[in-house]
């Protein structure tokens, strides 16, 4: 904590950052770091060890990327809802906001940022979280607006909208190139659940087989 004028501490902001890629970690926790107000408490770089990892360090706020090596960020934000209520979590993903936003709003998250947004915006966005306010793109915000004006609030106005959240997970994890095998182990399901999922996919998009999936899920994701 730093101290102030009058000779007392302020209080630092304690941030928990779940991102998978190394170098994106090291640049948030820089970035954080070097602000008066905030603090990183602790870093995971999966979904199998942020839960408890959270659990020890006990931040105010955690920045989720929506593309984790094990897993989904919405599944891990619907997982901390449920057992840290209280906790503040901004998702930072490369994902265009039109596809995830309101899905990972809906799953509890406080808000979303897209990685492309400079840092200055990224600690706005920290700080409006923080004090108990949604943060989204002036666009998204105009959208969801609209939304609750028609009383549409049911819908997505995405290509993945008719997908499940778990669906959604297994899609992403196509898209990054794993195998079903691969899938099911870091899921910790069966092969067999995960074909079941892929058949979803697959009636639900419209799509004719797993390598239309396969390129379906890469397009989306990069």
């Amino acid at each position: 904590m730093k101290a102030s004028k009058s000779g007392t501490k302020t209080k630092k902001n304690r941030v928990f950052i779940v991102e998978d890629h190394c170098i994106v970690r090291e640049g948030l926790a820089h970035l954080i770091n070097s602000e008066e107000d905030l603090v990183v408490c602790g870093e995971a770089d999966n979904v199998s060890t942020a839960s408890q990892a959270i659990e020890d360090a006990k931040p105010d706020i955690a920045i989720v990327d929506i593309s984790l090596g094990d897993g989904s960020g919405i599944r891990l934000t619907e997982n901390l809802m449920y057992s840290h209520p209280a906790l503040m979590i901004l998702v930072l993903s490369m994902h265009d906001e039109s596809e995830y936003a309101e899905r990972c709003l809906r799953s509890g998250a406080k808000g979303y940022i897209m990685k492309q947004e400079s840092s200055k915006e990224l600690l706005a966005a920290i700080r409006k979280v923080l004090s108990g306010e949604i943060y989204v793109s002036d666009r998204l915000n105009v959208t969801l607006l609209n939304k609750f004006v028609n009383n549409k609030f049911e819908t997505f106005d995405s290509s993945t909208k008719p997908l499940s959240n778990r669906e959604l997970e297994v899609y992403q994890l196509i898209g990054q190139g794993l195998k079903k095998h691969k899938i099911a182990e870091q899921l910790n399901l069966s092969v067999k659940t995960i074909e079941t999922y892929i058949e979803h996919i697959k009636i639900k998009l419209q799509l004719k087989g797993t390598h239309d999936v396969l390129m379906h899920a890469v397009k989306s994701i990069y």
